[in-house]
C-alpha cells in the first residue's frame, strides 16, 4: 500500500487526523473498523454537492432532469473512473482473500471508497471542505458531460448525431410482433439508409426494442469512427 500522503495530495485535502482517511480505504475484510459508515456518510455529502453544482450551472434542468443527471453522475460506473485515475486501489487496505480475488480493482469496491473519503473529509471539515475536494475531481466531468451522463436515451443521441452530420434521421420498422396481447414481443429494426446500417432490437415493448436497435446502431458508429480514426493515423 502507498503512502496515504500521496492520496492526500491528489484529493487536495490533507486530514489533521490521518486515521479518518485510514479507515476510509480500509474495507471490511480487513478489519472491524472499516469504512462503510463514511461511504454512507460520503454518498449524501456527493449527491448534495453533486445536485447544488447542476442546479447553479444548468438554469434550464427540470426537476426531473436534475434527478435524472445527477444519478448518472454519482453512479458506481463515474466513481470508480476517478478511483481508477488516483489510483484508489493503490492505497486500500484489504483481506488476503479478497485482494487475490482482484477486490482491489472491483469498481464496486473503488466507488465506495471514493464515498468514504469524501464523509472522512466531511466528518473532519465540514461541507465546505468536501465540497471542495468533490468538485476538484468532478470537474472534467461537470464541464463536458457525456450524452449517457446526461440521461439521453439512445435514439436522443442517434438523432443528434445524424444532425450533427446533416444526415437523414433513421427509420425505425417493426419487423414483427409475437405472443398474446399481454406478452407480446416486438423485433424492431433501426434503418440508417444513408449510411447502409441495419440493426434490430428485441423487447416486450416497441419503444424498447427502437431503444435497443438504436444502441446497436450507435455502437456501429463509433466502432467506424475508431477504425477510421486509426486508419488516418497508420
Amino acid at each position: 500500500m502507498q503512502d496515504l500522503s500521496i492520496l492526500e495530495e491528489r484529493i487536495g485535502y490533507k486530514f489533521a487526523d490521518r486515521k479518518l482517511l485510514e479507515r476510509a480505504v480500509t474495507h471490511r475484510s480487513f478489519a472491524a473498523q472499516h469504512n462503510e459508515r463514511l461511504e454512507f456518510l460520503g454518498d449524501s455529502v456527493l449527491n448534495c454537492v453533486v445536485g447544488y453544482a447542476l442546479f447553479q450551472r444548468d438554469k434550464h434542468f427540470t426537476e426531473g432532469d436534475l434527478s435524472r443527471v445527477r444519478a448518472n453522475l454519482v453512479c458506481e460506473r463515474t466513481l470508480a473512473v476517478i478511483a481508477k485515475q488516483i489510483d484508489v486501489s493503490a492505497f486500500l487496505r484489504m483481506g488476503e482473500g479478497e485482494m487475490k480475488t482482484g477486490g482491489a480493482h472491483r469498481p464496486s469496491i473503488t466507488a465506495d471508497a471514493m464515498e468514504a473519503i469524501f464523509g472522512a473529509v466531511f466528518a473532519e471539515s465540514g461541507f465546505e471542505a468536501a465540497q471542495k475536494v468533490i468538485l476538484g475531481l468532478f470537474e472534467p466531468i461537470l464541464a463536458a458531460p457525456t450524452a449517457e451522463q446526461l440521461g439521453k436515451d439512445s435514439k436522443t443521441r442517434l438523432q443528434e448525431y445524424l444532425q450533427g452530420r446533416h444526415l437523414p434521421l433513421p427509420q425505425y420498422v417493426v419487423v414483427s410482433v409475437t405472443g398474446a396481447a399481454h406478452a407480446q414481443h416486438f423485433n424492431c429494426e433501426c434503418r440508417i439508409l444513408s449510411l447502409e446500417i441495419t440493426t434490430q432490437g428485441h423487447a416486450a415493448s416497441r419503444r424498447s426494442a427502437e431503444q435497443e436497435a438504436a444502441t446497436a446502431a450507435l455502437e456501429i458508429l463509433k466502432n467506424r469512427e475508431s477504425t477510421n480514426g486509426r486508419s488516418r493515423h497508420e
